[in-house]
């Protein structure tokens, strides 16, 4: 098996640094955060209908945990001054 070099911006480094585990190379670690699900199999598995409902609930979903986290956020500055 061969090697690359990759240039990755220090900020997009330290991404992939902390998505790294105990003993886990880099390459281990692209392994593993680019594996998973091709969606496009997914395609058109759901009526009109359905993806609609779908997409509310997944936005309604977004919309209160961005709440939670600036509810959150705000408990925190209260708390530091």
């Amino acid at each position: 098996m061969g090697t690359k070099t990759v240039s990755l911006a220090d900020d997009a480094y330290e991404r992939l640094k902390a998505h790294k585990r105990e003993g886990e190379s880099f390459s281990d670690v692209v392994r593993r955060l680019t594996e998973g699900s091709d969606l496009e199999r997914f395609y058109g598995i759901l009526d009109d209908e359905a993806g609609r409902e779908l997409e509310e609930a997944i936005r309604e979903r977004r919309e209160t945990r961005n709440r939670e986290r600036a509810r959150r956020r705000r408990e925190i500055q209260e708390d530091l001054e």
